[in-house]
């Protein structure tokens, strides 16, 4: 939905009960167990693990549908066998001299970490080392892409080429601009590998996989504004002045901003992966940003963002493949104490704070949305097929952030709104405020017609016309 642009969903002040609220939001949640565009990153630089059989067990009470391995764990990727979670593997940099001299190495390579395992360990993706091309490691920079070519024809030669997908994970910084998003460039000192490495990916179809932090981001411009901007919480927005496109979180601009240095190349169809994104729950004294109400707030807006389906400015309508950062703290990691608490589930397999990842038992967190919206959530997944009635739908004069809240909030918490994507019934008008219309009176359809459900911070209003048209059918029937 070009005309979208997300933000943040502010935090909501329900009318019911504590147990309304749980009992609801469940309810809700039924409906978005899972999603194919939830990852997350499975480290082991840590000596109090649980075993993996627990792990595959614990994932497999999550909406998460893909794990990222840093290496090739056998015994992990054994246990996720027949569980139908997708595995990325990894090759580690010190692999890389290695799978580029020598065919037989890579043959070897994938005989040992994937021949045994696949199909009934769901393979996806093999890395090929990490943050390679900031490495300034000219020697293995080089060595990459004849290592990521090898790998590929040892799966071609076993007919698993079309299958399992190779690429590599870059960083940030393989960008020399990145605002706005419109303008981001690729480093020139890069520009021969990834014009190996694109071609690579363009012509195979594998994902160009990235590590975009806000968390980072916020750090070197730690101003409140800034913050919320990271937080997908309610913020001024950035104006990308090439475009006019307001960006209203930071995730998006990083993302736009690769997507931006990808079409300047010629790669338009190479599509981004995030491979890590997270944010510590806890640092040492002098560090900037970590805190659990910061963390909670990142991944658990971050996950509604994507469960939206609204995309990017650049890319909407869809949802990038996203691995969290991460499933378990790493406690033998070196340097400052963040780096040991990015951990989304504790070693007892308990979860260090609610996100909503959960398919039993949790409710998901009502991120930032509207400010001070007293809208309750929905009991329902079901709304009601346009009869008599009434519809919800926004006052008039409500601002463009006002309506942007609202949607994300309507839209992120797990409902359908797929008839305001592209190619649903209700995409045109491709205008904000059509699609807003449509999301909020489905949130109140949802919840059962509830009126006190349709008054989003006061933007909303009820009325007994029809909003329905040329094929577009608004759900309607709620109570009065």
């Amino acid at each position: 939905m070009s005309a979208l642009n997300s933000t943040a969903m502010a935090s909501t002040l329900l009318r019911s009960t504590v147990f309304f609220f749980f009992f609801t939001f469940l309810l809700v949640t039924d409906i978005a167990y899972s999603q194919s565009f939830i990852g997350i990153n499975y480290g082991q630089v840590a000596d109090n693990l649980p075993p993996p059989s627990s792990t595959a067990k614990l994932l497999q009470s999550t909406s998460i549908e893909k794990v990222r391995l840093y290496g090739a764990d056998p015994a992990i990727i054994k246990a996720l066998a027949n569980t139908g979670i997708g595995i990325v593997i990894g090759a580690a940099n010190g692999d890389i001299p290695a799978l580029a001299s020598d065919p037989n190495f890579a043959k070897n390579w994938v005989n040992a970490n994937v021949a045994p395992f696949y199909p009934a360990s769901k393979i996806i993706l093999i890395t090929v080392g990490n943050e390679v091309i900031t490495s300034n490691d000219q020697n293995l920079m080089n060595q990459l892409v004849p290592a990521i070519q090898n790998l590929q024809n040892a799966l071609d030669s076993m007919s698993l080429g079309n299958d399992i997908k190779i690429s590599t994970v870059h960083s940030m910084a393989v960008l020399r601009q990145s605002e706005p998003p419109s303008s981001g460039l690729f480093h020139p000192d890069y520009m021969s590998v990834l014009k190996g490495l694109l071609e690579f990916n363009n012509a195979t179809g594998s994902p160009f996989t990235i590590n975009p932090y806000p968390y980072f981001a916020y750090q070197s411009d730690p101003r409140p504004d800034t913050l919320a901007f990271c937080l997908f919480e309610p913020n001024a927005g950035r104006i990308d002045t090439n475009t006019n496109i307001k960006y209203m979180n930071m995730f998006d601009a990083q993302v736009d901003a690769i997507r931006s240095a990808l079409n300047s190349m010629g790669f338009k169809n190479v599509e981004i992966v995030v491979a890590e994104t997270g944010w510590p729950y806890k640092g040492d004294g002098d560090e900037v940003g970590p805190s659990l109400e910061n963390a909670k707030a990142f991944n658990g807006n971050l996950i509604a963002h994507l469960r939206s389906m609204v995309g990017t400015p650049l890319m909407p309508g869809k949802s990038v493949d996203t691995y969290l950062f991460a499933l378990y703290d790493e406690d033998l990691k070196p340097g400052p104490g963040s780096e040991r608490a990015f951990g989304l589930f504790k070693s007892d397999l308990t979860m260090a704070y609610d996100v909503g990842l959960s398919k039993n038992g949790q409710s998901t967190p009502i991120p930032s949305a509207p400010a001070n919206p007293s809208t309750k959530a929905p009991a329902s997944p079901k709304p009601k097929a346009g009869g008599g009635g009434s519809w919800c739908v926004p006052k008039g004069g409500v601002s463009d952030d006002q309506l942007q809240a609202n949607l994300d909030y309507a839209c992120g918490g797990g409902l359908d709104c797929s008839a305001i994507q592209p190619a649903g019934a209700c995409f045109e008008p491709n205008t904000l405020a059509s699609h807003a219309a449509y999301a909020m009176n489905l949130f109140f359809q949802t919840a059962g017609g509830d009126p006190s459900t349709c008054d989003f911070s006061q933007s909303a209003t009820l009325s007994s016309n029809n909003p329905s048209y040329n094929g577009c059918n608004y759900p309607g029937g709620g109570r009065t």
